[in-house]
């Protein structure tokens, strides 16, 4: 992953800010003597959220815009991911001729939400999806003319920047928001939200100089908003103790497909300042996670864009388990339950055929980091990875007709999806072993994204958030690629309401 990030390592200096008396109140009723500097529009986090709402607030005519990153680089865990995002109605999938809408992508989110979803911010987010597109091609995103089939999902929608990487998305953002005279600080660790006496948010307690591990790094300034502040500070996948008191199973064992700077701050935070906690138990694991490389890493790429021509085996039975292409915690469970005979990890295989994932050039990183492997034949895998053989090549000789007739009967999968490719030598597999990746839960906002309180129901004045932060949109499970258009589209809203307050 280090050769992804090394372009993102930017950095830049803070100038003093001027010194102005400071009447209101901060947190917890202490009084800072002064704000140390000001500016009209203030971002905690440089992801998806964080950017979409710095370049939209300045496209609604903000003049001083800032947005404070606590790492040592831009994008926080918005640059490990796949590259991908869904968008419904979009030229791309008309060329292509997949039929799709904002109604369709809404419908399959809520299924995959399990009756807990929120159906008006899933179709708020939708229904922004073109404009986000087309904002990001405006920001020089480049996608490929491929589009993706993800989990759970009745049309293929997931489209994905050239990179294959989030990192498409966030160096164009990044560079665009600073052309339009975005100021962007790195090693600026939000701390305290700070609030004047009727409770309405006037400005943030920012740890300049932060080195993430050192938590007494730095020195600690006040920062004037004029308009309000946006927090865009993502999940909390990395805070081990505090996932665990949401679930007691995600223990430090679990691995994690986040950047290490996931660790809450901002939602902490804003619950401490009474916003309103949702879904925060439900914590979504990546089905697609190898448990041969750390965090994201290339596997999960690999098998995104394998999994609806390939087929994942239990090592036991030589079988089919699972529908590759169904919602992401239907997979992630499934996998769970591939256990040896002491009732100890088993990880399902990823078997993928080599003529077509070659095409896709996470095949050449796997090999390379032995993530996955290559074999001429099913004896090879069979003999390699201890499965039954019969039964393994009775398996690729029932899916090769499914593929023939168009239909999968054993867990029915989206047979269009597969595009008629048939699984043939030589193979490349893969180890699945879901890996803790999202937070469903956050706090709680509206179709403004402001961010609601818990005592009265009502918005906390001069406070929004938007992205991973947030909770309630997805329910209990999220689809894949979905992340991405929901973070933007609530990070533009953000910035509309913050403009139009």
């Amino acid at each position: 992953m280090h050769d992804r990030r090394s372009f993102m390592k930017l950095g830049a200096g803070m100038a003093a800010g001027a010194m102005m008396p400071m009447v209101a109140s901060a947190k917890c009723g202490d009084e800072p003597t002064q704000w140390d500097s000001e500016h009209e529009v203030i971002i905690i986090g440089s992801g998806f959220a964080g950017l979409a709402a710095a370049v939209e607030a300045m496209r609604k005519g903000a003049k001083d815009v800032v947005v404070f990153e606590k790492m040592g680089v831009y994008g926080g865990n918005s640059t490990l991911n796949a590259g991908q995002a869904c968008f419904a109605g979009t030229e791309l999938q008309k060329k292509l001729g997949i039929k799709d809408s904002a109604e369709l992508m809404v419908k399959d989110q809520l299924k995959s939400g399990r009756g807990i979803a929120s159906e008006t911010l899933l179709r708020h987010s939708a229904e922004l999806g073109p404009y986000i597109y087309q904002m990001t091609k405006d920001c020089g995103c480049v996608y490929r003319d491929h589009i993706i089939t993800t989990g759970g999902t009745s049309a293929t929608r997931s489209h994905q920047v050239v990179e294959r990487s989030g990192s498409g998305f966030i160096r164009p953002m990044l560079d665009t928001a600073r052309k339009m005279g975005v100021k962007t600080f790195i090693r600026h660790k939000f701390e305290h939200l700070i609030r004047d006496n009727s409770g309405r948010v006037i400005g943030i307690q920012v740890r300049k100089g932060y080195h993430f591990g050192h938590e007494e790094s730095g020195e600690l300034i006040n920062v004037k908003a004029q308009r309000g502040v946006i927090i865009a500070t993502g999940g909390f996948g990395y805070n081990i103790n505090f996932r665990m008191a949401q679930d007691p199973t995600l223990t430090a064992e679990v691995g994690c497909t986040n950047a290490k700077g996931a660790t809450g701050d901002g939602l902490i935070e804003m619950l401490a300042a009474g916003a309103t906690p949702v879904h925060l138990a439900h914590i979504q694991s990546g089905p697609w996670a190898s448990p041969d490389e750390g965090g994201f890493g290339y596997g999960a790429g690999f098998s995104l864009y394998n999994f609806p021509h390939s087929i994942a085996i239990d090592r036991n039975t030589g079988q089919r388990f699972m529908n590759e292409i169904a919602d992401r915690k239907t997979r992630a469970d499934l996998e769970l339950q591939r256990r040896d005979k002491d009732g100890n990890p088993n990880p399902a295989l990823l078997i993928a055929p080599k003529h077509e994932a070659q095409k896709d050039p996470s095949m050449h990183n796997v090999l390379k980091y032995n993530v996955a492997w290559e074999f001429d034949s099913v004896e090879a895998i069979a003999n390699h990875f201890d499965v039954p053989l019969a039964p393994l090549k009775k398996q690729i000789d029932d899916w090769n007709g499914f593929v023939e007739n168009g239909e999968d009967t054993q867990f029915g999968k989206r047979m269009d999806a597969g595009r008629g490719i048939k699984l043939t030598a030589p193979f490349i597999v893969q180890r699945l072993w879901p890996k803790v990746h999202y937070c469903q839960g956050g706090i709680q906002i509206n179709t403004k994204a402001e961010v609601l309180a818990a005592k009265t129901g009502k918005p906390i004045p001069g406070l929004y958030a938007a992205g991973e932060v947030t909770g309630g949109i997805h329910g209990v499970s999220r689809l894949g690629g979905c992340s991405t258009p929901e973070c933007m589209a609530f990070g533009v809203t953000a910035a509309r309401s913050i403009m139009e307050a």
